[in-house]
C-alpha cells in the first residue's frame, strides 16, 4: 500500500484499484457463508435476505470488481492492486459466485456473523467513503492514514462477535430477571407500535448506555480500556469500531439487557442493532455536516467529536449515543454553536501501535503519564 498519509488523487489509478481488491474480497468471503452458512452466517440474519438476492449482489460486486481493475491497469503505472482485484474475482467465480445457492440451513451450536459482517461493511463504505470525500471535515486526512488498518480489524472482530456477545449477555439476563414476572410489561411493550418500540428501545437502552460509558471515565482501572477507543487521532467511518473487548461487552451488556428483560420484539431487537451500527459510523465519521436542527435531537459527528476531543477542559461531556437530552439532564452537554474541537485523541497518553498490543496493553500498564481522570483533568 501506498505511504499511509499519502492521499490519494483521482485519476491515479490507485483508488479504483483499491476498490477492486475490497469488492474482490467481499465477494469472495461472500461465497464462502453459501459454502458454510452453518458455522459462517447468523441464524437471526439470514431470514433478512435471500439466496436471490444475494445472488444478483454477487452478480454486480463480481462485475464491479473487474471494472475497477480495468480502470486501474489503464490508469496506473502499478498494475499490482489490478491484478490482484482480478484473482479475488475469478477466484469467486469458479467457487460458484455466479451460481449461488441458497437452501434450508441446520442449527448449529456456534457460528461466526461473517454475512453480517460483510454486508455492513459493505453498506458502511458505499455511505460513509462518499461523504467523507465529499464533505470532509479534516481536509488533510487521507483514507489510507497510519491507524486504518488496525481500526479496520477492530471492525472485524466487533461485528464478528455480536451474536456471540447477544447470546452471552442473554442467558443471565434470563436466569437473573426472570424472577420479575414481568409478563404484563411484555404485553404492553409487545402491543406497541413498531416505531413508538424502537423509539423505547433507544431511550432505555440510551440511559443505560450512558451509565456504563460514565462510569468507564471515571474508574481509573476501567479508564484505561475505554481510553483505547480514544485514542484514536484520525476520526472517520472506521474509528467507533476501535473499542476494546472487556469495553464492549460491558456497554453491550448495558444495552442487550433491558431489551431481554423488557420483552422488546425480535423485530425491534434487530431493527436497533442495525440502527446503532449506521449511527455508531456516522458519529465517528470525518464529516463537516452539522444537520441543522437535528443535531439537537439526535447525536451528530460535531456533537461525538467534542466527546473525543483532545482539549482537557472539555473532557467528560457528551456522554449519550443517540440522545444528547440525556446528557443535558444530567449536566454533561456540551455543543458550542458550529464550532468543532482542535483535535481529537488523548495528548498526555502513549498507546503502542496494532490491534494485538492494544488489547493486552490496559491489563499490564496504565497508558497515561499520570493517573488522573479525564474529568479530573478537565478541574484543573
Amino acid at each position: 500500500m501506498e505511504k499511509q498519509n499519502e492521499r490519494m488523487r483521482v485519476g491515479e489509478g490507485r483508488i479504483s484499484g483499491a476498490i477492486s481488491i475490497f469488492l474482490g474480497s467481499l465477494s469472495l468471503l461472500g461465497i464462502l457463508c453459501f459454502k458454510f452458512p452453518e458455522q459462517l452466517t447468523t441464524p437471526d440474519f439470514r431470514e433478512v435476505y435471500t439466496a436471490d438476492m444475494v445472488e444478483k449482489l454477487m452478480y454486480g460486486v463480481i462485475i464491479a470488481t473487474f471494472l475497477f481493475a480495468l480502470v486501474s491497469m489503464l490508469l496506473s503505472k502499478s498494475r499490482k492492486k489490478a491484478v490482484i482485484g482480478i484473482i479475488l474475482g475469478a477466484l469467486t467465480i469458479v467457487m460458484g459466485g455466479f451460481n449461488v445457492q441458497g437452501g434450508p440451513v441446520e442449527k448449529v451450536s456456534w457460528s461466526i456473523g461473517l454475512d453480517w459482517l460483510l454486508l455492513d461493511l459493505f453498506i458502511m463504505a458505499l455511505l460513509f467513503v462518499p461523504i467523507e470525500l465529499a464533505f470532509p471535515k479534516n481536509k488533510l486526512q487521507s483514507k489510507f492514514h497510519n491507524e486504518w488498518k488496525t481500526d479496520l480489524i477492530y471492525f472485524g472482530i466487533s461485528h464478528l462477535a455480536i451474536q456471540f456477545f447477544g447470546v452471552i449477555t442473554k442467558k443471565p439476563a434470563v436466569a437473573f430477571f426472570g424472577w420479575m414476572n414481568l409478563e404484563s410489561v411484555h404485553e404492553w411493550v409487545s402491543g406497541l407500535p413498531f416505531l413508538v418500540e424502537l423509539f423505547l428501545a433507544l431511550l432505555v437502552t440510551d440511559i443505560f448506555q450512558y451509565w456504563a460509558h460514565r462510569i468507564f471515565h471515571s474508574h481509573h482501572y476501567l479508564w484505561r480500556f475505554h481510553s483505547v477507543h480514544h485514542s484514536t487521532q484520525n476520526m472517520d467511518w472506521l474509528a467507533g469500531s476501535r473499542t476494546h473487548f472487556i469495553d464492549i461487552f460491558f456497554t453491550r451488556s448495558m444495552s442487550y439487557i433491558p431489551l431481554y428483560v423488557l420483552g422488546f420484539s425480535s423485530l425491534t431487537f434487530n431493527a436497533y442493532i442495525v440502527f446503532i451500527a449506521v449511527h455508531a459510523v456516522l458519529i465517528h465519521a470525518n464529516t463537516s455536516i452539522n444537520f441543522g436542527f437535528l443535531k439537537y435531537i439526535f447525536t451528530t459527528p460535531q456533537y461525538h467529536h467534542w466527546h473525543h476531543c483532545e482539549e482537557p477542559e472539555h473532557y467528560g461531556k457528551n456522554f449519550a449515543v443517540v440522545f444528547p437530552f440525556i446528557d443535558k439532564i444530567f449536566g454533561t452537554y456540551h455543543l458550542p454553536g458550529n464550532k468543532w474541537p482542535k483535535g481529537t485523541g488523548l495528548v498526555d497518553a502513549s498507546f503502542p501501535k496494532g490491534f494485538g498490543r492494544q488489547l493486552v496493553f490496559p491489563f499490564k500498564k496504565n497508558p497515561f503519564n499520570n493517573d488522573l481522570l479525564p474529568e479530573e483533568k478537565s478541574e484543573r
